[in-house]
């Protein structure tokens, strides 16, 4: 569907678009419990969640595999594909959501009244704990630089974040993925990542023992996630009545 103007944003304000996706493997379920804790926060009467709806436009493409999460496959599509390495030219047969979906974003980015400024592919980590992002390298080192900006601010709001863990990597193997692919495709004011977490636990700084991973867990990295763009843009001033501490982390 073609991009239409988001009625959410006050009147005259720019279009930043935040572009968030998830499940392209269907065995990852937790990234389903992290976005859907993305859109309950999004849409709430929360003061924050009010802020970003007046300032930004989120695009969420919460299930990029529907088939292969019917069929409980825990990669693949119903094709037998790998969506995740089918960017560079999707098949409107053999990989439709993907092909729409980068058509949607290619779209907005030949837009000149938007500005696509994120994309987010929502993943799970079986080996390693906690939530950390994949990012890309760039020759330009300020661009480099800027694109550390993003996950940093997500480690002080949520706890079980770790950047210790978030890595810059342009790997081959990686080449065909959402955020490697819109990485090279989107110009250097737009910041493209996977969003990883563990399967199983995160870690503390003052705990002895791992803490396993719970849906509501799950969910609250997703509205942690939301927060932190209201630090990224800094709307902070703009937030109407108390708010929570925010939690100290590492």
């Amino acid at each position: 569907l073609p991009f239409s103007a988001a009625a959410n944003l006050r009147p005259g304000a720019e279009q930043k678009v935040v572009f968030i996706t998830a499940r392209v493997h269907p065995g990852e379920t937790p990234s389903s419990f992290v976005c859907q804790g993305i859109i309950d926060f999004l849409v709430s009467h929360h003061p924050i969640a009010k802020v970003l709806r007046d300032h930004l436009v989120f695009k969420i493409a919460p299930m990029l595999n529907p088939d292969g999460v019917y069929l409980g496959n825990y990669r693949c599509s119903l094709m037998g594909f790998d969506l995740n390495r089918h960017w560079a030219n999707p098949s409107p047969w053999a990989h439709p959501t993907l092909h729409g979906v980068k058509e949607l974003i290619i779209d907005m980015y030949n837009n000149p009244k938007i500005n696509l400024e994120f994309y987010i592919d929502i993943h799970a980590h079986s080996t390693m704990m906690n939530g950390f992002m994949y990012g890309n390298i760039f020759e330009d080192e300020e661009r480099f630089q800027r694109q550390a900006v993003f996950p940093k601010l997500l480690c002080q709001n949520a706890e079980d974040f770790s950047y210790s863990s978030t890595s810059f990597n342009r790997d081959a193997v990686k080449a065909g993925t959402g955020r490697r692919f819109l990485g090279g495709l989107l110009n250097d004011t737009s910041y493209c990542y996977t969003l990883e977490v563990s399967f199983y636990s995160y870690t503390l700084p003052a705990a002895a023992a791992a803490v396993p991973y719970t849906e509501e867990a799950y969910m609250k990295l997703g509205r942690n996630v939301a927060r932190t763009f209201l630090d990224y843009y800094r709307l902070n001033s703009l937030v109407e009545g108390p708010l929570a501490p925010t939690p100290k982390t590492r």
